[in-house]
């Protein structure tokens, strides 16, 4: 069975972290202690100490206490937890990983946990997981549990906390299969995106490619999913990708809430696996409440989706600049590769009579995508709108083709 990893302060926590490791111990969980704590002497001996994860970091313990720099020292230790944790990772067998604290102890244990790969059970108990927990789970698979009392201390409530969350990875770990399970699994990994709007088109697509013997995982398109894709691309579980839903890119370039950051659409190329490619949903950017929409978008065409998300229309000037951005990014690609361009809209919002219908934005964003592209990149058109049938089944029969060769 796997060890558990502890990543935590035990100089400040080391009370409540042996109390976590004791109880793994009676579950029958081994566990590698790191500790992170720059202050003063650990409760108990650590397997690794905070001086080599200093190091691991560019400092050192000594430095780090004689500078007396909060951020600083946070800053170095969570880059070379990191280090460490991929070290230990390369090592060994790794079951999971525990960690626990307040914004200091979550940071560095989610910086330890965003190095072990997905799958790996990681659990966080933590001040602020009742709050934005994104900045500490980001696009990995961290299970954050609040810890409702601040850890200082072991009393009746935070040690039946701290008994479940034990319990709770002690289970994850008894329960994961190192040499039978795999992420990646038998059958060829796919990722595809998906937002409401073009939901028609990739479940159609998703039903051809299972029946293809493909397995397809689906990511919202919501900037968190765009991320996550792009992280199991890199990690080598994707084999292929059907990036039905550029949307992200739209957030990304006019400033939306749904970014996927800079490097969105880049992956796939710089891994070399096959990729078919559309603009679904590129004729909107993504906002919160009404009240939300910052007020240089006064004049703009908006449709309201729920009451929690406003859509702005893109402009044909941001379509143009959308369409060079794309074809820009997937020139740079070593991987086989094929848009496919709905002429006739991109979403259940861009086609005739609907809010958002708009054949101008729409050729801006063509042409700038077949004057930029490389030759070698083949560009399909068709004059039907991303979620007629026709339109699931050319992007599916050109991902298996270009795949399959």
């Amino acid at each position: 069975m796997g060890k558990a990893i502890l990543v935590g302060a035990l100089d400040t926590k080391g009370k409540e972290f042996g109390y976590v490791r004791n109880q793994l111990h009676r579950c029958g969980i081994e566990t590698i202690a790191i500790d992170v704590g720059v202050l003063g002497t650990p409760e108990f001996q650590p397997d690794i100490s905070s001086d080599e994860v200093a190091r691991a970091g560019g400092s050192s313990l000594a430095q780090l206490q004689t500078a007396n720099d909060r951020g600083e020292a946070i800053a170095v230790m969570a880059k070379g937890i990191e280090q460490v944790v991929k070290g230990v990772l390369a090592d060994g067998q790794i079951g999971g990983l525990f960690g626990m604290g307040g914004t200091a102890g979550t940071t560095l244990g989610a910086a330890a946990a965003k190095a072990l790969p997905i799958g790996i059970p990681k659990l966080l108990i933590s001040t602020v997981a009742s709050g934005d927990t994104r900045p500490y789970v980001g696009v990995k698979d961290v299970t954050m549990m609040y810890s409702v009392v601040d850890i200082a201390g072991l009393n009746p409530l935070s040690t039946r906390i701290l008994h479940n969350g034990a319990n709770a990875l002690a289970g994850m770990i008894s329960q994961y299969e190192f040499e039978s399970e795999s992420v990646a699994g038998e059958k060829p990994m796919v990722g595809m995106t998906m937002f409401g709007v073009t939901t028609p088109c990739v479940t159609r697509i998703r039903d051809r490619l299972e029946r293809e013997g493909f397995e397809v995982l689906v990511f919202h398109a919501t900037g968190a999913g765009g991320m996550a894709m792009e992280q199991l691309i890199g990690d080598g579980y994707v084999k292929g990708v059907v990036d039905v839903t550029t949307t992200e890119l739209a957030d990304e370039w006019v400033g939306g809430i749904f970014s996927a950051g800079a490097n969105r659409l880049e992956a796939a190329g710089l891994a070399g696996i096959p990729q078919v490619v559309s603009v679904g949903a590129m004729d909107m950017v993504n906002f919160g409440p009404p009240d939300t929409v910052p007020h240089r978008f006064a004049d703009r065409r908006f449709y309201q989706h729920n009451p929690n998300t406003t859509l702005m229309r893109t402009t044909k000037e941001e379509n143009r600049q959308l369409g060079m951005l794309l074809a820009a990014k997937l020139n740079q690609s070593r991987s086989p590769t094929v848009v496919v361009f709905p002429r006739g809209g991109v979403s259940l919002l861009d086609m005739a009579g609907k809010a958002f219908d708009g054949p101008e934005e729409r050729h801006a964003l063509f042409e700038a995508i077949r004057s930029g592209l490389n030759e070698n990149i083949q560009l399909v058109t068709t004059d039907k709108d991303i979620n007629d049938p026709s339109v699931a089944d050319l992007i599916a029969e050109h991902f298996v083709r270009i795949f399959r060769q």
